[in-house]
């Protein structure tokens, strides 16, 4: 019986720039007509993007997050508010006049949730008010820095934003640091550094010193408690605020900030965000911003680069590519990929060519699993199931494939 060879299911050990990989693996390119910096997902990149936000998603319901959407344009007044305008206007594309207002492509989603906390009274009782979405926003990014995935003007950002209480905010970064824990183990994530991005000399800053002072203090308390190696770096804060950067490398080992945490006091004081206290007074709560894996551009474009392409299970374009032997088996492996579609996987079955051109498909387009259906396994509604790392199964009833598959995809 045909299957997938040890040497033919061998991992690259190079990574590949994921430029190249993501075009050869169908799963995302670009063209001169939409312009540089902002590329389009395939469906293959699609669907693995999907599956990471899906998962993304239901960590921070569990966690608490409620998840909103927000229009990706506002007005220039809004982001004049939030400090945007002036101390980051040169990293936003121009205002468009509409109606007698000027609109603004967003270079953050802060600036909305801000809004959608201030929308409705809040008590001490609603916090923390932790408010998530994976949102859309966008950077007047020069074309010299752009680059594949890593650098675009488009970015869906996994983001959010906590209001709380002065006295909460060390534990929701505490939390934050967890759930990033959390997420970049079931992706496959290692960090390659951590770094506390403080004020520098030259650039502007909003807040005031004492909100600075505090939100630095909390930072660095949160790394030390949660036992973090990390290095201070001068002049790399958010305009409203310190920050913790999460670095990943790539594969030519230059770093990228990828998810981050950070406190702000200065966007509650502009939009005057206030809450009822406990003694009956308006208190002003704290905004901890947060990403647990960035932007799912500059994300993907790590993970093309660590799993050289193949994915783990549970989030890879296609989970089990399903080969009959010849032409008298392709309706047990149509009825074994209805199967596995309707118990929620992404499944095909591969017709064109000879066996041994299928299996080297499947194994270049780095599927985990593929099921072999041969004249031996047809009859008795078997098939035989070999894993991209070579591994041999034995021929196995479809319905305890389609299980054993099922439970094994789970971040």
């Amino acid at each position: 019986m045909p299957g997938f060879s040890p040497a033919q299911s061998r991992e690259r050990t190079m990574h590949i720039d994921h430029r190249k990989l993501g075009r050869e693996l169908d799963l995302f390119d670009s063209d001169p007509l939409l312009g540089a910096g902002l590329p389009f997902w395939l469906p293959g990149g699609a669907a693995a993007r999907h599956a990471v936000e899906s998962h993304l998603r239901e960590l921070e319901r569990r966690n608490g997050y409620q998840h909103v959407y927000s229009p990706a344009l506002g007005k220039r007044q809004l982001f004049e508010k939030s400090g945007h305008w002036r101390n980051f206007a040169e990293d936003m594309f121009p205002p468009m006049p509409m109606g007698g207002d000027e609109l603004v492509l967003r270079p953050s989603l802060c600036p909305h949730h801000a809004l959608i906390c201030k929308s409705r009274g809040r008590s001490y009782r609603d916090l923390p008010l932790r408010i998530a979405e994976l949102g859309p926003m966008y950077r007047a990014e020069r074309s010299g820095v752009l680059g594949g995935l890593s650098r675009v003007r488009a970015i869906q950002l996994n983001d959010a934003h906590i209001f709380c209480a002065a006295e909460q905010a060390a534990a929701e970064v505490a939390d934050v640091l967890r759930l990033m824990r959390q997420a970049h183990k079931a992706l496959g994530v290692e960090p390659s550094s951590f770094q506390l991005s403080l004020r520098g000399e030259g650039k502007k800053y909003g807040g005031d010193e004492q909100g600075w002072a505090a939100a630095e203090r909390l930072l660095r308390e949160a790394l030390d408690a949660a036992g973090v190696d990390y290095a201070a770096v001068p002049g790399e804060a958010a305009f409203y605020g310190p920050k913790i950067d999460v670095q990943v490398a790539d594969s030519a080992g230059r770093e990228w900030s990828l998810a981050t945490v950070q406190i702000d006091y200065h966007q509650p004081e502009a939009f005057d965000l206030e809450y009822a206290d406990s003694s009956g007074g308006r208190s002003r709560p704290v905004m901890v911003h947060r990403s647990l894996a960035g932007s799912m551009e500059r994300l993907f474009a790590h993970l093309i680069e660590v799993h050289n392409g193949a994915f783990p299970l549970w989030y890879s374009p296609v989970q089990l590519a399903v080969l009959p032997v010849s032409q008298e088996q392709n309706g047990a492996a149509n009825d074994l990929v209805r199967a596995a579609v309707a118990a929620g996987l992404r499944a095909e079955a591969l017709h064109e060519g000879s066996i041994g051109a299928r299996i080297r498909s499947a194994v270049e387009r780095r599927i985990p699993y593929g099921g072999i259906i041969g004249k031996r396994e047809a009859p008795d509604g078997l098939v035989a199931l070999r894993h991209r790392d070579g591994r041999q199964l034995p021929a196995m009833p479809i319905a305890a494939a389609v299980e054993m598959i099922s439970a094994e995809a789970q971040p």
